[in-house]
């Protein structure tokens, strides 16, 4: 357990950031896919570079996707619509890499076992009304702000990639204050300085008003709050032009911000026959309505699975001292209340369903939508009553 009065942080990137753009397009031909076929077994993963995009991985299926036309059209959405950002929508070589899924891992999976061995990890907490942790939840709505203040030309000069970081004080574990706000904006050229090596302080002030104090609020902010914007100075040179990006390297962007463990997989680009996705969201779900459902203040739970076996292998709960019932009657009411082989899973967060590329941007869980199911409080009634 950690000190009663810590700092934390935790990460997020924008929609531009050369991973999430992986994720993005991963997601986007697992969309296409089952939507004319929901029972589509895709693992797609991306590269993207300097003036290329990769995308490879097994897939089978009785659909068709035209690739280049997915993966433009996400490319121009995102905002890569110029070459003066070192990537573009229109000029960008596309690559087809993309083979069929093993006949050895099909064997397993056609009679209802898991497409993988792996560990999934699902948590919830009250800190947030998403039953999410603080510092990941402003770090999310920090990026969604710097993208809709772009698209909507408030602050015009910047440009898709970008990241934030926020660490958060906690007082006898609960969180009081924002300590210190984090962001690199990518920007055009016109808001540097006659010395062209840093932004100007106009624009650094501007960002602070019209980004970061919409969203942390005055009742987390205070005299001693630090902001770092552009710490290097200056971020012209950003997206694939900048730095690789790959499906699957912000796991940790997509969870918890590292307030929990992680599970072995990444999500992007999977079907829901892949347990790293589908019971990770699973964990969530059983997470979320056992917190909501008062029977702890914050929970973690571990599923472990082996490939081609359908039921999880061990169940594994944490609820750092807060439990209201013991461990064992918790997870009897789990096991009572939640399916948790990979078609039960599937059927009761109705997966097979184009759902995936509105995850892949500003983290996978604390979402709001239809598409995303495993956040719904629906267990809640049946978990009050059996506990």
């Amino acid at each position: 357990m950690p000190a009663k009065n810590y700092f934390f942080t935790s990460e997020s990137v924008t929609e531009g950031h050369p991973d999430k753009m992986c994720d993005q397009i991963s997601d986007a031909v697992l969309d296409n896919l089952i939507k004319q076929d929901p029972f589509a077994r895709v693992a797609c993963e991306t590269f993207v570079t300097v003036g290329m995009v990769i995308v490879g991985g097994e897939i089978t299926t009785k659909a068709y996707v035209d690739l280049p036309k997915i993966v433009r059209k996400l490319i121009k959405d995102i905002g890569y619509t110029d070459p003066k950002y070192g990537f573009s929508a229109e000029s960008c070589a596309i690559l087809n890499a993309i083979g069929k899924q093993s006949s050895n891992i099909a064997q397993g999976v056609d009679k209802g076992g898991a497409g993988d061995q792996g560990l999934m990890i699902g948590y919830a907490c009250r800190e947030t009304p998403e039953f999410m942790p603080l510092p990941i939840m402003l770090s999310h709505k920090l990026c969604a702000r710097l993208a809709e203040v772009r698209k909507k030309k408030i602050l015009p000069y910047l440009c898709p990639d970008g990241k934030s970081q926020v660490t958060v004080e906690y007082e006898n574990g609960i969180p009081r204050r924002v300590d210190t706000v984090i962001l690199a904006c990518q920007h055009t050229e016109e808001i540097l300085d006659r010395t062209k090596k840093k932004i100007t302080q106009k624009a650094r002030e501007e960002i602070i008003e019209k980004v970061v104090k919409p969203v942390i609020g005055k009742q987390l902010i205070d005299d001693k709050t630090k902001y770092f914007v552009n710490a290097t100075g200056k971020f012209v040179i950003g997206g694939p032009q900048s730095d690789t990006g790959m499906t699957g390297r912000k796991i940790i962007v997509d969870t918890y911000g590292g307030a929990v463990p992680h599970g072995g997989g990444a999500f992007s680009g999977k079907d829901p026959t892949k347990v790293d996705r589908s019971a990770t969201y699973a964990a969530r779900y059983i997470a979320k309505n056992v917190v909501a459902a008062g029977l702890a203040d914050k929970l973690m739970i571990q599923l472990a699975y082996a490939i081609g076996v359908a039921k999880p292998v061990s169940i594994m709960i944490n609820g750092y001292e807060t439990l209201k019932l013991p461990h064992k009657k918790l997870e009897q009411l789990i096991r009572n209340n939640f399916e948790l082989t990979p078609g039960g899973i599937i059927e009761m967060l109705n997966l097979r369903r184009p759902i995936y590329k509105s995850t892949a941007t500003y983290g996978h869980f604390g979402r709001t939508g239809p598409g995303f199911t495993w956040e719904k409080t629906d267990k809640v009634k049946d978990l009050r009553k059996d506990a």
